[in-house]
């Protein structure tokens, strides 16, 4: 007999995101994913000054804000008619590669890392280094103390987890390294974004902030920290547990669901947008052989078990906001993207399929590694690296760039909005597929649509009662002790969720929810 599990909230993502599963024969057998809080943000922008979008829409979100400015500004870019300048376009690429760097950084350290090893195994370290002493002196005293957060609570540990007194307080050093090699990627977005969070420097026709030789020289300084540390701490770090501890799971392709992939490509090499870094490309029934473009027209969405008035899926363009509370069986406030009518997993592991890159194409097809939670991990070390070896090409051509008397940063012939028209921002935030739709009338937003990388990846059943990839990412997950649910939590955490931000806590004692008002 099948026995549920429900976990509310996810914890150690963004936002509020609850998960339910019913396992049997300790196996995930059925699966619901439920966006619990309403963004809403589209009925904000109705009516307002169109170039207000890219300011509005960064507050989405305050982890991954960026990325909805830039998807922002480019719908209005299209919208306006305006031509990014070439400088402009090494900048947004600069400003957009900061972000990523420090957003897959946290997601693997300090979001996803703890999922895989026994923290309390570091009091049995018995070697003599003295950076691995010092942070095992200082766990120590936490326990001692019972408060050893945030690296507790966590789920028991299990077959998969590290245990190796030496391996987990490398992991544990790594942590706390991560700490601060993060707050310089923040810092490199802020010195051509103005400031972090919320950069006020991406607008239609380009951006506002000029740079100068100094912000140049501060800004690749940090950026080969960063690169160091991801040469030589983020990738091994990953291809050890990737290829050993990990190994049985990446073989089996645990939460590796639908197998349909899609990327709008991003960072554009030349101001046409006709080539990117990231390539676009779709892929359907992990036929990885055979990449297919991307054809925006097929994009609809679902809101057939989403708490939003019923219509039949509508594209982005004709999509609407409006809340149905007491709809019968809904269950998300995630409505339910589709592509040519499939359910599509988009993210790191999605780019790097898409582009075929080498390294993670060797892992699939000769090391027997199947897509999957591991795999995810792979894919956005992967990505993290090549990323920041092109930023430094970047901003080699931005000082040469900087350097023509002709050097421009914004399009200001199209800054006035038009009366009419409507514009398509794509783009690949970390977490994935990004896509703006705006409609201009009057000279103002008539009509504005989000498509979030979470609500792809977390998406309800369609009208065809197919699952969103969340939701079939767990079927055939192990559930050997239902009262430890930890490979559902490793399966979902991999996506890297993004959800609407709520205030909801549990007390780690118990483990029951609790609800507290804010004053």
């Amino acid at each position: 007999m099948a026995e549920k599990i429900t976990i509310d909230p996810i914890t150690r993502i963004e936002g509020h995101l609850k998960i339910e599963v019913e396992v049997e024969n300790d196996t995930v057998v059925d699966a619901w994913s439920s966006g619990t809080m309403a963004r809403g943000f589209e009925i904000l922008l109705k009516g307002r000054d169109p170039r207000d979008a890219p300011f509005v829409t960064s507050r989405f979100c305050g982890v991954c804000f960026s990325v909805h400015q830039i998807a922002s500004a480019k719908a209005l870019d299209a919208a306006f008619g305006a031509n990014v300048p070439e400088g402009a376009r090494l900048i947004r690429n600069l400003i957009m590669g900061a972000e990523y760097l420090y957003d897959h950084i946290v997601h693997f350290y300090h979001l996803s890392a703890l999922d895989y090893i026994d923290v309390v195994a570091v009091t049995n370290y018995e070697g003599k280094d003295p950076g691995l002493l010092s942070v095992k002196e200082k766990i120590v005293s936490l326990v001692k103390s019972n408060d050893t957060y945030p690296l507790t609570p966590r789920y028991k540990p299990d077959e998969f987890s590290v245990n190796d007194p030496e391996v987990v307080l490398t992991l544990v050093s790594h942590y706390l390294k991560a700490l601060e090699v993060q707050v310089l990627a923040r810092h490199m977005g802020a010195i051509l974004g103005g400031r972090h969070p919320h950069y006020q420097s991406i607008v239609p026709g380009g951006v506002t902030q000029y740079p100068t030789a100094d912000k140049i020289a501060k800004f690749r300084s940090m950026l080969l920290k960063v690169i160091d540390f991801i040469k030589k701490v983020y990738v091994a770090d990953v291809v050890a547990l990737g290829t050993g501890p990990l190994l049985p799971l990446a073989k089996e392709g645990i939460g590796g669901g639908h197998k349909n992939y899609l990327s709008y490509g991003a960072f554009e090499l030349d101001v046409e947008g006709k080539k990117k870094f990231f390539v676009p490309g779709v892929i359907f029934n992990g036929n990885f052989d055979d990449i297919k473009e991307v054809q925006t027209d097929k994009i609809t969405e679902s809101v057939k078990y989403a708490w939003y008035e019923d219509s039949k899926p509508l594209h982005p363009f004709e999509g609407k906001t409006e809340y149905d509370l007491d709809k019968k069986n809904a269950y998300s406030f995630v409505k339910a993207p589709r592509y040519d009518g499939k359910p599509m997993e988009v993210g790191p592991l999605a780019r790097m399929l898409a582009m075929r890159e080498p390294t993670l194409m060797s892992l699939v097809k000769d090391k027997g590694v199947k897509p999957g939670a591991v795999a995810r991990h792979a894919a956005r070390a992967i990505e993290t690296m090549l990323l920041a070896e092109a930023m430094m090409e970047w901003l080699d051509e931005l000082a040469e760039e900087m350097a023509k008397p002709d050097f421009k940063i914004h399009d200001e012939k199209h800054w006035e909005p038009p009366s009419e028209g409507e514009g398509e921002g794509l783009y690949e935030a970390p977490r994935g597929a990004l896509g703006h739709w705006v409609k201009i009338a009057g000279g103002k937003i008539d009509s504005y649509q989000a498509v979030v990388p979470s609500t792809w990846n977390a998406s309800p059943r369609d009208e065809q009662g197919v699952r969103g990839p969340y939701e079939e990412a767990l079927i055939g997950v192990p559930v050997p002790d239902i009262d430890n649910p930890i490979n559902i939590v490793r399966v979902i955490r991999s996506f890297d969720p993004c959800l609407a931000c709520a205030i909801h806590l549990v007390e780690p004692d118990s483990n029951r929810v609790k609800k507290f008002v804010v004053r």
